[in-house]
């Protein structure tokens, strides 16, 4: 629940108890060119309350205003969702802004994710036709009680926002403002607004204006356009002072990058399906003057991905002060910090930051430009990345929340949710959701939770939907069979049935020289994921006391590893499929057999090595890389490929001016031009390794009741330090290479367990506090240090 205070923690449900959803009388617009809807009411109260609470929700992006002044702080209320099935409430307190005599609420609203065009291919209407409002004001004045709520009496009219799509933009006319032209509004007849049910509080932060950036630069191009740079890729709006006499048609576009010339560059984020029309990449905002000082467009119903804008009809020259980029994001509180003594390492920790910020506008998206989508492969994958850095606890409860909403009957689990945007590829005749990676997002996210948080909840509240995916995956595995294997053998071998090698599967995804083809057998990625999935339900089911399911998952998990061992490995740890991506995925899940992690590291070594010291992993294995070196001794070997300046690489990014993560490892190349997003946090999830393993922060148990602290140190590193803000205190870890010395310092809350284990091995256990630990090192050549321990 948001902007409340502990005595309106109701049922939402009964607080709008009186309140009628009301809607438009015209018919909709075309999508993209839907106008931003005011809907009003007027009242008169005998004295100002000495309390009043406005509680609110709608189908579209609203905002309410109280006499002209805008409600509270939250942005694009009510936020994404899954409208069928669950719809957010935000209650203010709007004491101050009521006035004895006649006062106007004011509710404006737009398509947003409800009716919008969403996704990459613009789909409209994913949750119905008819934007709607629903809203209850209760006032309280020496015991008498005052409820002013929608129905009946209430007016409606278009208003000077021309047109608002969270992915176009949005179009205003201040010429507009006034003169609008007011009619009765109607009752919704949208079927959903009979389920009141779905009504509830929020369980994540709102979002809100965070950190708004000055123009570090600004410079008109011959054709009379003015590039403002801000220098930082983010998520958000622009704020506009200077808009020029009356009449003055001002468009600003946003993108991310810049061509030789100067001038704004926006082809790498189209999208272009070969079945249909070009779309256009949108991001446009458009304000028409009204010649008035003091006037300001801010549009509050869009939101764009950029570090660039590109501002035409404007004759006036801009200054700094006219212009401000605005982030948007979840308002969650910061939880953890990284630093070290490389200033490239703590660049990259920087971006991956930013990156996720400018994703995490209310859902964890791919990217906030070209799709904008809760893409579940994404968050999978940097979940426990953003843990370190942010209380996400109920921004991702909120989610998954959306997740479980949409999971089909049969356990499938879609690739994005809210499940919204989504047009089917025609030449692809069968579903693309439910792929090994994607789906397990479904498990892996559940467990991240519990694992950062320790609150069992978490899996009590998710536990059914992990459990159907799994259901579902397995389902997959023993009834189908890949085409390409039914040519080879056509009667299955008995372990077949437990190779997931059917259905869409996106495999590992975006590894560098490689070709997508989407049909051949990617069941050495999904067979593995169907393993790991079984255990983390499992491990749930163990952790709920549900000992039946606990036995069934636990044979499953067996029953897969020993079929991805007898198809995918060899007796000397080869696997059949030798790829970097293949290699630390088996090892990371635990896949390979005891007897052979130490040898199938040396294979992904001798890859690694081949490659000149490169990686060659892909969108699903990125992140577990250098934590799995790490794990099995090659601990120099992670740093190498985290400190190489060569493609595919990180720090390459940061030479070529990444601001935020790429999507694809040459987002830049070395001409300087753009493909695919240049914001895509995933490969971000590289700061695990940071916190985990260079700083040496883990939880030794759930919701680090007990931490291990355990530094992977490798010079010419010569510090690192971390902290994270848990459920049982801060945790700190801080280490610095000094005159033949390794130094530790580090901070548990008292009365939690705290192993230390040092680089030599050497463990150290306590019940917490600060303690410093001390270790002589040796210096193997001159010069260099290339470690500590044996296999580090």
């Amino acid at each position: 629940m948001t902007e409340s205070t502990d005595d309106l923690l109701f049922p939402a449900e009964e607080e709008l108890e009186g309140a009628q959803w009301l809607t438009t009388p015209d018919e909709a617009p075309p999508a993209g060119e839907r106008p931003g809807y005011e809907f009003r009411h007027t009242f008169s109260l005998v004295k100002a309350p000495e309390r009043a609470v406005l509680t609110a929700t709608a189908h579209g992006v609203y905002e309410a205003f109280i006499n002209g002044s805008r409600v509270g702080d939250i942005e694009l209320a009510p936020g994404a969702t899954s409208y069928r099935r669950t719809l957010y409430v935000q209650a203010y307190d709007v004491t101050k802004l009521l006035t004895p005599g006649l006062n106007e609420l004011r509710i404006v609203v737009s398509d947003g994710w409800f009716r919008g065009r969403c996704g990459p291919s613009r789909v409209p209407d994913n949750f119905g036709t008819q934007i709607g409002i629903l809203a209850s004001l209760k006032c309280e004045e020496s015991g008498r009680k005052t409820r002013i709520c929608t129905g009946h009496g209430w007016q409606v009219a278009r208003g000077a926002i021309v047109s608002a799509d969270l992915m176009d933009g949005q179009f205003t006319d201040l010429r507009r403002i006034g003169k609008e032209e007011w009619e009765p509004a109607i009752l919704s007849t949208d079927v959903l607004t009979n389920n009141r049910s779905r009504l509830g509080w929020s369980p994540a932060p709102p979002v809100r204006v965070k950190e708004q950036y000055r123009p570090r630069s600004i410079h008109r191009l011959p054709n009379g356009r003015q590039i403002i740079d801000f220098g930082q890729i983010l998520n958000g709006r622009t704020r506009l002072s200077q808009l020029g006499p009356a009449g003055t048609r001002v468009e600003l576009t946003h993108g991310e990058i810049l061509n030789a010339e100067g001038d704004l560059v926006l082809d790498h984020l189209a999208y272009n399906p070969p079945w249909q029309p070009p779309i256009g990449v949108g991001q446009k905002d458009i304000v028409i003057s009204r010649g008035l000082e003091g006037d300001i467009f801010e549009p509050r119903h869009t939101t764009h991905g950029f570090r660039y804008v590109a501002v035409d009809g404007l004759d006036q020259e801009l200054l700094p002060d006219n212009i401000t980029a605005v982030q948007l994001r979840t308002d969650f509180p910061s939880t953890g910090s990284f630093t070290s003594s490389d200033d490239s390492l703590n660049a990259l920790h920087r971006i991956s930051v930013a990156s996720w910020h400018a994703n995490s506008c209310d859902l964890p998206t791919d990217c906030p430009q070209r799709e904008r989508w809760g893409y579940t492969g994404d968050f999978q994958i940097f979940a426990r990345s953003a843990a370190f850095l942010d209380d996400i606890d109920g921004f991702a409860r909120k989610w998954l929340r959306s997740l479980a909403d949409d999971q089909f009957e049969s356990g499938l689990i879609p690739n994005v949710a809210p499940l919204c945007g989504v047009v089917e590829d025609p030449h692809v005749p069968f579903s693309l959701d439910g792929a090994a990676g994607w789906g397990d997002a479904a498990t892996v996210v559940p467990w991240e939770l519990y694992r950062q948080y320790g609150d069992v909840q978490i899996l009590r509240d998710f536990y059914p939907m992990m459990s159907r995916w799994v259901d579902y995956a397995a389902g997959m595995a023993a009834s189908q069979r890949h085409p390409e294997r039914v040519l080879k053998q056509p009667e299955p071998a008995k372990h077949e049935a437990f190779i997931w090698d059917s259905g869409w599967q996106w495999g590992e995804w975006l590894e560098p020289d490689t070709e997508f083809d989407y049909q051949s057998d990617k069941s050495i990625v999904a067979t593995a994921y169907l393993a790991l999935s079984a255990r983390i339900v499992a491990d749930s089911a163990q952790v709920l006391g549900v000992s039946a399911d606990e036995a069934r998952y636990r044979s499953l998990e067996k029953n897969v590893v020993a079929a991805w061992q007898e198809e995918f490995v060899r007796t000397d740890a080869t696997i059949t499929e030798p790829t970097q991506a293949n290699y630390v995925r088996g090892l990371a899940f635990g896949l390979f057999p005891q007897t052979q992690r130490a040898a199938a590291a040396r294979h992904l070594v001798n890859l690694i090595e081949e490659n000149g010291n490169r990686l060659s992993t892909g969108f699903l294995s990125t992140g577990l890389l250098l934590p799995t070196l790490s794990e099995q001794g090659h601990t120099g070997l992670a740093y190498k490929l985290l400190f190489q300046r060569e493609e595919p690489g990180w720090l390459l990014m940061l030479d070529r001016g990444a601001t935020t993560v790429w999507e694809a490892w040459n987002g830049v190349d070395n001409k300087g031009e753009a493909h695919g997003s240049l914001n895509h946090y995933s490969k971000g999830a590289v700061v695990t390794f940071l916190h985990e393993y260079v700083a040496g922060i883990r939880p030794a148990a759930p919701g680090y009741a007990a931490v291990e602290i355990a530094p992977h140190p490798w010079i010419p590193l010569t510090h690192a330090s971390a902290t994270v803000e848990t459920r049982n205190g801060e945790v700190r870890s801080s280490w610095k290479v000094q005159d033949g010395r390794f130094i530790l310092d580090i901070a548990t809350a008292h009365g939690v367990p705290t192993s230390v284990v040092m680089p030599d091995g050497t463990r150290h256990v306590s019940n917490g506090g600060a303690q410093r630990f001390v270790m002589e090192y040796v210096e193997t050549s001159p010069g260099v240090h290339i470690g500590f321990s044996p296999g580090r």
